[in-house]
């Protein structure tokens, strides 16, 4: 019998073994997606116990602790934070096979020396190890960073945000760790939404553009795009319920716009046609600035809508979506790529069974424009588990080339969340150390070595052109 996540942890061969220390351990991190706030990197921010830092706003933990018959007063309540860690430690004894208890256990072995077992025995000890060790200096926002091996990150960004943080973490000479903003306008596309009207004034001010038109609003993203780029950011990211494409004449668009702007209501068509007008201006745009395109797909949201009117949204209510999205997702590269040349892309979708549709739609973008232009993005959000790891890297092996992917990002507001880069390495070369050792793939250290850490690193630097 195996020991409880030692040095061996999730590799079953010598040659898993061997690739991952060999290869994989020591390399840094791009973390070319996270939610994590650059206001907390800019302050560098201190936490006063592990509670603030493990549970303030992850809803993974939250939906567990429900599960588990929690009060919602030990959740997002306002029960004192000793009390939120016991509840947490009682629901983690419960969570075999989930790659929570997985996670937590790296990250208290990684950050906090704690080598035991987590329960509701054992949280005391824990609590008071764990608190004791945040109040010394290495503990902040940026020394865990920097622990980490981060090299550079990418946060997550609305069109209005003035960026303040990040200028002000990138004129402070003494933190050398990349903090780059994320163009992400998912509230400029949602026209059906009851804030619109307000958001679109917010966008105005911002761009210094009174949006009275649909060619106003181009402006104003065109202007924002700009000022984006001056700030260093590289990548958009879009959060879409379903992937759209439902192309209209551009008369029709203005007209779509116009009635939302006299506040009439809005047809679900029309709002897609709508965004499909919006994703075919950006999707230009990012190719003119040689920008990766992000689109996340497949979620339905605030599916519990008691708890969405009581709590509000990205609280945990979220599920995978069910809709045949692929011709649209097809339709729309197709007509990105005559009307401009496609940028490079990336797809993710949330549902897992889509994960050979997107290995087969990617196939028909590739060119000679960038090694593996167009990526089927790294298992997300439901599927960042082992199971969903190897599944999404067997599908891409299936139909692509597995040793030109990008590798794993964090999707995480939590500064304990890089040993999640460790997990994924581990199933990685589990995954290609079992290929080898049953003789599917030659025991080629060289080509391996370049493998596992092109994946694990070097491939996400040259993809998205970082300096680092």
């Amino acid at each position: 019998m195996k020991v409880f996540m030692d040095e061996d942890f999730l590799l079953s061969t010598d040659t898993a073994k061997e690739l991952y220390h060999s290869f994989a351990e020591k390399m840094p991190i791009i973390d070319y997606h996270c939610h994590i706030q650059p206001r907390e990197i800019a302050e560098d921010r201190r936490f006063e116990n592990i509670t603030q830092l493990w549970l303030g706003g992850d809803h993974y933990k939250w939906r567990q602790m429900r599960a588990n018959g929690v009060e919602e007063y030990y959740i997002t309540g306002d029960a004192p934070d000793r009390e939120k860690f016991q509840k947490w430690a009682e629901t983690l004894e419960m969570a075999i096979g989930n790659p929570l208890y997985h996670w937590s256990h790296l990250e208290l072995r990684r950050y906090f020396g704690y080598g035991g077992i987590l329960n509701g025995d054992t949280a005391q000890e824990v609590w008071e190890l764990c608190n004791h060790k945040l109040k010394e200096a290495d503990m902040s926002a940026r020394s865990l960073i920097k622990q980490s091996n981060v090299k550079l990150l990418c946060t997550t960004d609305d069109p209005v945000d003035a960026l303040k943080w990040h200028k002000r973490i990138k004129e402070e000479e003494s933190f050398d760790i990349q903090v780059l903003p994320t163009w992400r306008p998912d509230k400029i596309l949602n026209i059906e939404k009851p804030d619109y009207l307000k958001y679109l004034k917010e966008l105005s001010r911002a761009a210094h553009i009174e949006i009275q038109s649909f060619q106003d609003l181009k402006k104003a993203m065109g202007k924002r795009l700009q000022y984006f780029k001056r700030m260093g950011c590289r990548i958009s990211d879009h959060g879409l319920d379903f992937m759209v494409y439902a192309p209209a004449k551009e008369e029709e668009i203005e007209k779509i716009f116009s009635a939302r702007l006299h506040k009439k209501d809005i047809s679900a068509k029309d709002a897609t046609s709508f965004k499909t007008a919006c994703m075919l201006f950006l999707a230009e745009k990012y190719e003119e600035l040689n920008w990766v395109m992000q689109i996340h797909y497949g979620c339905k949201r605030n599916n519990n809508g008691k708890m969405y009117e009581k709590i509000g949204a990205d609280t945990g209510f979220d599920c995978m979506g069910d809709v045949a999205s692929g011709t649209q997702l097809a339709d729309f590269l197709n007509a990105v790529n005559e009307r401009k040349n496609l940028p490079k892309t990336i797809l993710y979708s949330l549902n897992p069974k889509d994960d050979e549709l997107i290995g087969t739609i990617i196939g028909c973008f590739q060119n000679s424009d960038a090694v593996g232009k167009i990526q089927h993005g790294s298992a997300w959000w439901f599927n960042d588990n082992k199971t969903g790891m190897r599944k999404q890297m067997i599908s891409l092996a299936n139909l692509g080339l597995l040793g030109n992917f990008i590798g794993m990002l964090t999707d995480s507001r939590s500064f304990l969340s890089y040993p999640r880069h460790e997990y994924f390495r581990r199933i990685l070369c589990d995954l290609i150390g079992g290929w080898v050792e049953n003789g599917e793939y030659p025991n080629d250290r060289k080509t391996l070595e370049k493998i596992v850490k092109g994946i694990s690193y070097k491939n996400a630097v040259r993809y998205f052109e970082f300096q680092v």
